[in-house]
């Protein structure tokens, strides 16, 4: 397993990756939403803002961050390789990649939503904390902020 940026030839692994898991992402249930992704993924990928878990031929685990914006934006892991704390590298990659300093949010579901449990307890482990309450394509969600060090202060 490899753990690094992705690169455009990664598109159609990832987009396979991205169809296996869309039900529990709110805005990508239509065809053009899914296409929109994957243009949304190339840029990305051009901006070397796109962090993946590789396996020869397949993603085990994929990443969309935004350095401008300190956000995480979109992070999902092959349910057949889940508990191999893929996510969790991921994430370390995506930090080396942003500001020291800057803050990192993420938004998932809400507390009493049961698709937010498995996230919001990672995030939790992580050191982000909850935040506002706020929308996302129509689906309630929360905000969680990783608050990070200004460089020299500990």
């Amino acid at each position: 397993m490899e753990i690094r940026l992705a690169q455009a030839q990664d598109i159609d692994a990832w987009m396979a990756l991205v169809e296996q898991v869309r039900d529990v992402f709110p805005g990508l249930e239509t065809a053009e939403a899914m296409e929109e992704h994957r243009a949304t993924v190339l840029r990305f990928i051009k901006n070397a803002s796109a962090v993946c878990g590789a396996e020869t031929d397949r993603m085990a685990g994929i990443l969309l961050f935004s350095r401008e914006s300190g956000q995480l934006c979109f992070l999902a892991v092959d349910p057949s390789y889940r508990r191999q704390h893929i996510a969790r590298k991921m994430v370390s990659l995506m930090l080396t990649q942003m500001d020291e300093g800057k803050d990192i949010t993420v938004t998932t579901y809400r507390e009493d939503d049961p698709n937010g449990q498995a996230a919001r307890a990672f995030y939790k482990r992580l050191g982000f904390s909850e935040g506002k309450l706020t929308e996302e394509f129509g689906c309630p969600v929360q905000e969680f902020i990783l608050k990070r060090p200004a460089a020299g202060q500990i």
